[in-house]
């Protein structure tokens, strides 16, 4: 059974600078902390995976004596209050609708789930906030038959492959048949790390970085597989496999990527599942609303 997996953030919505850029600048306004990110700076920012990790790369030194964090036990519980609220809000802001989805996202997702097969997605962010994007972006009804992994369900976040061999181990997939849909050159080596053929749709903090080993480059999935039809086209930016792309990356395009090679894993990669959370403690229903 082929499966799709998505990332959430650039992929789902332009999530971003509309939503998590905000949303942790009010976060630290709430905690009285002297940090306000501006848009260029948080483009370095989004380099690091997992929006905990991008808040603790704030506290230098000085910084956590001066909001009265003596130790390692007072950084961890600040940073976990300062995520739940920050959390909070970036729900808020994606209820609100200011992050529409992206181009053909809930498109090529019906057409997936009509054909049989199997949907998830893999990202870094705090599982209410990857669901809030996801339900927003195709609807209930097609986000219910999704699987989630997210947030610190692994212990090391992309780039390491770690979350999406998690994901082929807990829903049994044949990384022969599946593809990822990703959006960064962070999440493109999460996914070439687990031998995983990837298709990245680039979005606006990661258009200029660097996508070898992508099976395809578009700048959006598109709204329209016919000339005359309505709608934001794909462009094409990249096609190493040679796939046909007809305005949209249709479903007929990602069975067309199947038939390329899957990369190898990379050297050393099998045992970064040991690193991730047991499965068994992973949701027995990964689709249920938190």
């Amino acid at each position: 059974m082929p499966a799709l997996i998505f990332d959430c953030d650039g992929v789902l919505a332009d999530t971003e600078q509309h939503g998590h850029l905000p949303a942790f600048n009010r976060t630290f306004a709430d905690f009285n902390v002297p940090v306000q990110w501006s848009v260029e700076e948080y483009a370095e920012k989004v380099k690091i995976g997992g929006g905990k990790e991008r808040m603790r790369s704030i506290l230098t030194a000085d910084l956590a004596r001066s909001l009265g964090l003596a130790d390692d036990a007072a950084i961890n519980a600040a940073v976990l209050a300062w995520h739940q609220r920050k959390t909070a809000v970036y729900k808020e802001l994606v209820g609100s609708g200011v992050m529409p989805a992206r181009p053909g996202i809930a498109r090529i997702v019906r057409e997936a789930h009509d054909a049989g097969w199997t949907l998830a997605v893999a990202s870094t962010s705090a599982e209410p906030a990857v669901r809030a994007v996801l339900s927003h972006a195709v609807g209930d009804e097609l986000a219910a038959h999704f699987a989630v992994f997210a947030g610190d369900i692994v212990q090391q976040k992309k780039p390491a492959p770690d979350i999406y061999l998690l994901a082929l181990k807990e829903l049994n997939l044949d990384p022969d048949e599946t593809i990822v849909v990703e959006d960064s050159a962070n999440g493109l080596r999460a996914a070439l790390g687990a031998g995983l053929r990837t298709l990245v749709t680039v979005s606006g903090y990661t258009r200029e970085e660097d996508f070898t080993g992508a099976a395809l480059v578009v700048s959006s999935l598109g709204e329209a597989a016919d000339p005359g039809d309505a709608g934001e086209k794909a462009k094409v930016l990249a096609n190493p496999a040679g796939v046909d792309v007809p305005g949209a990356v249709t479903l007929a395009t990602l069975q067309a990527i199947l038939a390329v090679p899957r990369p190898e894993p990379r050297p050393g990669v099998g045992a970064a599942i040991s690193t991730a959370t047991d499965v068994s403690t992973a949701p027995s229903t990964l689709t249920e609303t938190p």
